[in-house]
């Protein structure tokens, strides 16, 4: 008998295909042919955490006691080690427990929120370019996408005087993310009490996705839409472990902000997971209390791949800014190059793989993303391979 060939449900055609799924069986086809690939595409860390984190996950997990299931939204202790992180990293006081959500990790909860929060034919204002998720979420909540070009000449900022007061009447949630992927843009807080100001105007909500405000160089310190005062009225943050700590396989997050919007978040999370793993959670709290200077050292690491990346990409003819925060460098190929077919030729003929601007959005046309998370040898090895293609290619 023939096994049956089902079609999924009509809403799935709103999501993309996956860029990476593709990119990964391409770069399986070049490693089977034997060709040594150098992944500057995803923003994976490559360093371990600090060593206190991983102390904490063995003990815990040692526990016979600590295997069982867990409170949905983390617990007491794990919310309150993410209200002192607040605290003492952003001056901003959080309730534990009406005003701090726990995640398992944030990707899931930023596509639901649309899914949660917004009406069909609902405007979600969405930065472009920008993390497709948001795009994807709101696509499937079946709202109407309305994208904030992030353009070069305006430092990656949106532009809110561009939009029509026609579409601030319609929007029910906005999107920011600072500092940005993919641009590694930073936003002063100047912007966060704009957007907090037309938030309170037009009664939208505005979702903050702050995953990499750990991530910062030359003295540079990423600030909270949270410390905008009345944010919690009119917004949401979410924040992660990923970056901060190295931690992106263990799926630690938090979402912080609104309690209300807190409250419709939990209602529909928890019919769909579960609470996190008592060991990860202890880990992540030695994470957010403990010391923090191992990250001042890991940061120094990726200056050093920064400023790597940065001078063999202008070596080789091409213009980018010295990102201040985040872990990518956004790079502006020359004008009429197409982003796609440049970052497939790079991979082909150099081993180098990095991501196409487009894939983020329009806007992102005409630039390639790199990503920070490989080892220093391995980025100084693949800027070689670039710099010598494109001398070739001139």
């Amino acid at each position: 008998m023939a096994m049956t060939e089902f079609q999924p449900a009509a809403r799935l055609a709103t999501l993309p295909a996956s860029f990476f799924y593709g990119l990964n069986q391409a770069i399986a086809r070049l490693r089977q042919a034997g060709v040594d690939v150098i992944r500057m595409d995803m923003g994976s860390p490559d360093l371990p955490p600090a060593p206190h984190i991983l102390a904490r996950l063995a003990q815990v997990a040692a526990d016979p006691n600590a295997h069982g299931y867990q409170p949905f939204a983390g617990t007491p202790s794990y919310r309150a080690a993410w209200a002192e992180f607040y605290g003492r990293r952003f001056g901003v006081e959080l309730d534990p427990v009406s005003e701090i959500m726990g995640l398992l990790g944030s990707k899931g909860t930023v596509f639901n929120l649309p899914v949660a929060m917004v009406n069909p034919g609902d405007v979600v204002l969405i930065p472009d370019p920008g993390y497709n998720t948001y795009t994807a979420g709101a696509t499937f909540a079946r709202a109407e996408c309305v994208y904030m070009p992030l353009t070069h000449a305006n430092h990656f900022l949106p532009d809110f005087q561009a939009i029509p007061e026609a579409v601030w009447r319609r929007t029910r949630l906005m999107w920011l993310n600072y500092p940005n992927n993919p641009t590694g843009a930073t936003a002063p807080l100047e912007l966060f009490a704009q957007a907090v100001a037309l938030a309170r105007q037009y009664g939208f909500l505005l979702a903050h996705d702050a995953p990499y405000t750990e991530i910062t160089f030359d003295g540079y310190q990423a600030p909270s839409v949270m410390q905008i005062p009345g944010a919690k009225d009119v917004a949401v943050e979410f924040h992660s472990l990923s970056k901060t700590a190295n931690m992106a396989g263990w799926r630690v997050a938090v979402l912080v902000g609104n309690p209300s919007v807190l409250r419709i978040m939990q209602t529909l999370q928890s019919n769909a997971e579960g609470g996190h793993f008592l060991p990860i959670l202890a880990a992540a709290e030695a994470a957010l209390v403990g010391d923090h200077d191992w990250m001042a050292q890991r940061n120094e690491v990726y200056r050093e791949r920064r400023d790597l990346v940065v001078s063999a990409v202008r070596a080789a003819g091409l213009y980018t800014e010295t990102p201040q925060a985040a872990l990518y460098v956004w790079v502006h190929l020359p004008r009429g190059v197409d982003d796609t077919a440049y970052a497939e030729e790079l991979l082909e003929a150099t081993g180098v793989s990095v991501t196409p601007g487009l894939i983020f959005g329009e806007a992102g046309r005409g630039f390639v993303r790199l990503s920070l998370g490989t080892a220093t040898p391995r980025v100084r090895e693949a800027m070689a391979r670039w710099r010598d293609w494109a001398k070739r290619k001139a």
